[in-house]
């Protein structure tokens, strides 16, 4: 299942498609893909460098 995180609080959670607003800050927000895809992240999921807080 995809990893989505949002642009604008940096909520991460799982699920299919994106929602029309985050469920973290209720905003209609742009959403990132940070799911995994490379060998070194596949155990978490999602790929750490997009999954940081700060950005």
């Amino acid at each position: 299942m995809p990893s989505w995180k949002c642009a604008n609080c940096g909520y991460t959670f799982q699920a299919d498609e994106y929602p029309n607003q985050c469920p973290s800050c209720k905003e209609k927000c742009e959403f990132l893909d940070n799911t995994c895809y490379t060998p070194e992240c596949t155990a978490e999921g999602i790929d750490p460098r997009i999954a940081r807080k700060d950005r």
